[in-house]
């Protein structure tokens, strides 16, 4: 079933049944439907077609949903943009991608020649456009969304997913979540990311479920929407779970309606899914996955035995290995790198052969990490091969911000390196040598990063040094740096 054809489908067989809701808007299946094919005539009208992208810089919203099923009623795919980006991030994804049309609230324009449409056009009104009365395109191979992730060399690229891959995912995730038109969602995470689309948006609709959207996650507000709105389910990063874990004592809320909540973005201590499933009466299901994988390729059993620590079994219709530095299979118990194959693998990342080459080698996605299998079956994730940050479930790549460090008067050289939190798992530490006399404030530094860098990048503290420690062949030695850090703050 292509999701081009979702809205359709759901408008026939109920009409009237709730869909998706967020603070200001709740449309039925009708109501979502007539707002998709009024989406769809606008951009059609301004030239959007079959194989173009459409930028979405929308905060969590209604409206971003529509223009997303709107775009791929068109045969065109969609990268969403984080709203909270600088300009100058912005503009590096809206050229990579190629965009034809950037939709964001204001209407103003981030590249000259790509035209911007404000979210308020897409309600409809005889001067936006009128319904799109054409059939929906219906092209499994046709590319539908454009993540963009951070690599450790260079600017964030776009991972190419088809409709292949998300329809792939998201009938896994039903099967394995055991998802029906009964459930509620409660989406808390970003649209800008694969696990709010395809968790909290792709697999409910596509299940026949409806859906509530949140701007985002607000611990003064959260246990009141789930008193209120009865889901059934939500998705949240570890961060989340921790903080809901260390409310008073006496914060005792109805969470009666929920079956779980779904864990993943980041490991999650045993403790805290223990305590936090006797502590709220319902369970938190850990899974594991990659951008490069659309969302998961592991989860822990609903029906079954769930161990706390681990990312749990393969999805079924997926096969996950570990693999030694030469790419051989290795057996359960030996520490290796995760690899992922099946039908929910990304096409490649766009414009990016060699790097695609380099991560998809014979039909295996490499990831990165590197995990252990238990004599059950079960992943664990224990380290990582890359040098990515996680904070607070969203991945820092350092080699961005060493990057925009070095663009800095007088800078010879930057490392930056994650350190362990107790909220948000890690933090950006940042190592800055100037050249032979030169130098600056850190306060300047930061202002620096500020202009260029999104907040959740940011280094939380940036350590001037005369010379970065060096291995034998000349490269920055992190492990020194990490050393260092310990020594100094333990």
């Amino acid at each position: 079933m292509r999701f081009s054809k979702l809205p359709d489908l759901r408008a026939s067989q109920a009409p009237l049944a709730p869909c998706i809701a967020d603070t200001t808007t709740s449309l039925s299946n009708g109501e979502f439907h007539s707002k998709v094919l009024v989406a769809a005539g606008l951009f059609s009208e301004l030239g959007v077609n079959a194989g173009d992208v459409v930028a979405i810089m929308l905060p969590n919203r209604v409206e971003f949903v529509v223009a997303m099923f709107a775009a791929w009623r068109l045969g065109a795919a969609i990268t969403p943009i984080n709203p909270n980006l600088t300009p100058q991030e912005a503009i590096h994804q809206m050229t990579d991608s190629g965009a034809r049309l950037l939709i964001n609230t204001s209407g103003d324009r981030v590249l000259e020649h790509v035209p911007s449409l404000p979210v308020d056009a897409l309600h409809g009104g005889v001067q936006y456009g009128a319904h799109f009365s054409a059939r929906p395109v219906d092209d499994k191979a046709a590319l539908a969304l454009l993540i963009y992730t951070s690599g450790t060399t260079g600017l964030p690229k776009g991972v190419m997913l088809d409709h292949a891959n998300i329809e792939a995912m998201a009938e896994m995730s039903r099967d394995a979540m055991q998802i029906t038109a009964t459930d509620h969602c409660l989406l808390v995470l970003p649209l800008f990311h694969v696990n709010g689309i395809v968790a909290s948006i792709l697999t409910p609709l596509s299940a026949g479920s409806r859906v509530t959207i949140r701007t985002r996650f607000d611990i003064e507000t959260f246990f009141a929407d789930v008193e209120q709105l009865r889901p059934t389910y939500f998705s949240a990063v570890p961060t989340i779970y921790a903080l809901l874990n260390a409310l008073p004592a006496e914060v005792k809320p109805d969470t009666s309606s929920l079956r779980y909540g779904i864990c993943g973005a980041a490991p999650a201590s045993a403790e805290l899914l223990t305590s936090f499933e006797a502590r709220y009466g319902f369970p938190l299901v850990e899974g594991y996955g990659l951008s490069e994988g659309t969302c998961a390729s592991t989860i822990n059993p609903l029906n079954g035995v769930r161990k706390a620590g681990t990312v749990g079994l393969p999805f079924p219709g997926q096969r996950v290995v570990l693999a030694d530095d030469r790419g051989r299979h290795l057996p359960p118990g030996a520490t290796g790198e995760v690899l992922v194959q099946g039908p929910n693998v990304m096409r490649g990342y766009l414009g990016k052969p060699e790097e695609t080459a380099r991560t998809i080698v014979d039909g295996w996605l490499r990831t990165g990490d590197l995990g252990r299998f238990d004599a059950d079956g079960y992943l664990s994730i224990v380290g990582r091969l890359k040098e990515m940050i996680i904070r607070g479930g969203e991945n820092i790549y350092p080699k961005e911000i060493e990057d925009v460090l070095t663009g800095f008067p007088g800078v010879l050289e930057a490392a930056v390196i994650g350190v362990p939190h107790e909220t948000l798992g890690e933090i950006v530490i940042a190592y800055v040598a100037y050249r032979a006399g030169q130098g600056g404030a850190v306060e300047q530094l930061n202002e620096h990063c500020a202009a260029r860098l999104t907040r959740y990048k940011r280094p939380a503290a940036i350590h001037v040094i005369p010379s970065l420690p060096k291995n034998a062949v000349g490269k920055i030695d992190k492990l020194k740096l990490r050393a260092l850090w310990n020594e100094q703050h333990g």
